[in-house]
């Protein structure tokens, strides 16, 4: 018989395309991981992945063993999941995709309270860009994820959480760092730091600037970083002028480490969304999760909570 342990790993490397990010979510070490698939294959008498190359493949034994094993596991893990919340007892797995703001300055909080009222839960949180968190939601990679942009795509819906503010940030000595504001047009005169193309941030700031009659073709990318905390490091340095979210930088404004300065006539805002798989129906966990983000929002600060009508 197959033991379903060893299925569920299989299936999470299967999706993953690698076994360490498999260990990690199943909180097992990598070789522990290894010897289960080769104690699988062994049993099953086939090779499941092709370990040759950059890449981690499976074999055509393990498209067949994965196109069976993902609905088996994913059913007993819903079955067990709602046995226990038919006897008043919410556990599981709870997997979320989060792009780097609130992955790294709201899921936290949230999750801190989440754990305290479902304290059975295990609970993976996974922050990359939004491009990256979407794609994991497409792929069943993550239950839910949270993104600072919408990325169209007919089987995803998008509910509206929480609002943020981009603000743009210069070094302590830049000209415009005790300025009362700029105008709109200034900025296509200065070195930029920006964040990756897969970014929230910089998809939503192109949206705004474009409305605002500035072509975000125009601006001058200095450097691109792949993270919030090296645009903010990189701005500090002197390496050139950016747009954060305000989110993360009060350590930073209050150190005098980077400066704000405003825009005339002009609030970058933007809504961090709620990403999900229109088709995929959620774990009870899941659902709990959702439920819970919409009763407590509200207790975390933020700058404004007007949900749009669309």
């Amino acid at each position: 018989m197959i033991d379903i342990h060893r299925l569920k790993i299989f299936v999470k490397i299967a999706e993953l395309k690698s076994f360490t990010l498999a260990a990690e979510c199943c909180f097992l070490t990598q070789p522990t991981v290894s010897q289960h698939i080769n104690t699988l294959e062994q049993f099953l008498g086939l090779q499941l992945f092709n370990r040759g190359g950059r890449d981690l493949s499976l074999t055509g034994a393990g498209e067949i063993l994965y196109h069976h094993a993902s609905k088996i596991t994913r059913e007993l893990d819903e079955l067990t999941q709602a046995l226990d919340q038919y006897k008043g007892k919410k556990s599981g797995r709870l997997c979320l995709g989060a792009s780097t703001i609130p992955g790294e300055w709201i899921v936290p909080a949230i999750l801190k309270d989440f754990r305290t009222a479902y304290p059975d839960a295990a609970i993976r949180l996974r922050i990359a860009d939004t491009q990256t968190v979407v794609q994991m939601v497409l792929d069943h990679h993550v239950d839910i994820g949270m993104v600072g942009s919408k990325i169209k795509n007919p089987q995803l819906a998008y509910t509206p959480i929480i609002q943020d503010e981009l603000v743009l940030i210069v070094p302590p000595g830049h000209a415009w760092s005790h300025a009362p504001n700029i105008s709109v047009q200034e900025l296509a005169g200065q070195p930029f730091v920006m964040r990756e193309s897969g970014s929230g941030t910089r998809t939503e700031l192109g949206k705004i600037l474009k409305s605002s009659g500035l072509d975000p073709r125009s601006l001058n990318v200095a450097i691109e970083v792949d993270s919030n905390v090296g645009v903010k490091e990189s701005v500090a340095a002197g390496l050139g002028v950016s747009f954060v979210s305000r989110w993360s930088i009060e350590h930073e404004l209050r150190s005098g480490r980077i400066k704000a300065v405003p825009i005339r006539d002009l609030v970058f805002k933007r809504w961090f969304y709620l990403v999900r798989d229109k088709a995929r129906v959620p774990s009870p966990l899941g659902a709990s999760f959702k439920q819970f983000l919409a009763n407590h929002i509200k207790n975390i600060r933020c700058f404004d909570f007007r949900v749009p009508n669309s």
